[in-house]
């Protein structure tokens, strides 16, 4: 079967046992780091990719993507609703009225973010009914003063349905007693879960409640609004508030949420780029192979040119063998690192299973778990640059056996 002269030498070169051991030692190391350091660079991309994606489903998810709310309370909110959703990237619009407070129960304390709510209406601007893991939305009655706490809040607390939590604002009332503080008792009706921060500080109670509590004469803070593009939030909701009549704020994920989702796309390039440079160094150590490889066959080569090899060809027969090395690490590289995409986050969870210990605590990080989402762009990406450094590594070394002089090289043969 027919060969080209260079592909058959070249790979036959790779394949050959050599007289000198530690080149295999170096050309094996160039492999293996070349391997790891494309599949570590895949790995570490991907659960990047996932705090995006956990990020932009969760934490949006829950906290809404604009708010528009007046100089004081809105008293004839509906009419905004409507008036709101009549743009057509505004999908839905919700009431709302917000404060912060502190919760307390089990003979614990904790500061809570209280959000007063519509459960016909939160359900389609909020994720939270899809992560309800005990008790339901709709167990929020108006007059009932029930809430809904995330499972973080449940456990510190030790709170189960139908236990009594007192929610304290941080205002005073003036009473026969003297200046106390405004507080109430409310009854759990449900527990969420969304596996991140908002799972310690976030509740929900019904908006005529809320409205009482916080004095508010069934008037609403603002809207919330859910759009179609988290990106164009800012200017949907701009747009949206000049189709009122009246002065209105608006604000949006940018302003409460943007700088952890720029710190995660800035470490997503840092890491990135750091990573890539391990890669090149892997790459690179393909030179120092083939340069001792081209000392160790300079016979060979003499010889190969005596016998009217060209100066190209000998380039090809080293850029073959250099290739091969780039080549094998990169593609086996990918094959592990698109695996460990795949399977880092059970294996994560299964670790910490087996050493009782929780790496990433939702008191701490705003996610409990360590996601993974695994982008082909960006296996393309780096495969592409791993084969491509390496196939410029084997140049110069493939140049300076091409420039073998073979009168030189077998003068002592």
């Amino acid at each position: 079967m027919f060969k080209p002269l260079s592909l058959y030498v070249g790979l036959r070169y790779t394949a050959a046992k050599r007289r000198n051991h530690f080149i295999s030692f170096i050309s094996l190391t160039s492999m293996i780091g070349l391997m790891l350091g494309v599949a570590v660079l895949i790995i570490v991309l991907s659960v990047m990719n996932g705090f995006d994606r956990e990020l932009k489903q969760r934490i949006l998810g829950m906290v809404p993507h604009a708010v528009i709310e007046g100089s004081d309370n809105i008293r004839d909110w509906e009419s905004i609703v409507r008036r709101v959703e009549e743009h057509p990237r505004v999908l839905a619009a919700a009431p709302f009225i917000q404060g912060q407070g502190m919760v307390t129960g089990g003979g614990d304390v904790r500061g809570v973010l209280l959000n007063g709510i519509l459960p016909d209406q939160e359900r389609d601007v909020s994720i939270i009914e899809n992560h309800m893991i005990e008790g339901d939305l709709d167990d929020l009655k108006s007059g009932d003063f029930g809430i809904i706490i995330g499972r973080t809040m449940a456990s510190s607390l030790r709170l189960q349905l139908g236990d009594k939590v007192t929610v304290v604002l941080p205002e005073a009332s003036v009473t026969p007693a003297g200046v106390l503080p405004r507080l109430k008792r409310f009854t759990v009706r449900g527990v969420f879960s969304v596996g991140a921060e908002l799972d310690g500080n976030y509740t929900l109670v019904h908006m005529d409640d809320a409205s009482k509590l916080m004095r508010t004469n069934g008037q609403a803070q603002g809207v919330r609004l859910l759009v179609d593009d988290l990106f164009a939030a800012p200017r949907v909701a701009e747009q949206a508030a000049r189709s009122l009549d009246g002065r209105y704020y608006i604000s949006d994920w940018t302003r409460t949420h943007g700088n952890l989702f720029q710190a995660i796309r800035m470490e997503k390039t840092m890491i990135g780029l750091l990573l890539m440079f391990i890669v090149a160094v892997a790459a690179f150590n393909i030179v120092s192979t083939l340069v001792m490889v081209v000392t160790d066959k300079t016979a060979d080569i003499a010889i190969l040119r005596t016998m009217g090899a060209t100066p190209g060809r000998i380039m090809r027969i080293f850029i073959i063998q250099g290739g091969v090395i780039g080549i094998f690490g990169t593609l086996v590289g990918t094959a592990l690192g698109v695996f460990g995409a795949l399977n880092i986050s059970a294996f994560i969870s299964w670790l910490e299973s087996a050493l009782g210990h929780q790496f990433l605590s939702a008191d701490v990080y705003f996610i409990s778990y360590l996601p993974s989402q695994l982008q082909w762009q960006d296996v393309f990406i780096i495969s592409g640059a791993g084969l491509a450094m390496s196939l410029l590594a084997t140049i110069y070394p493939a140049w300076r056996a091409s420039r073998v002089d073979p009168a030189e090289a077998l003068r002592y043969e």
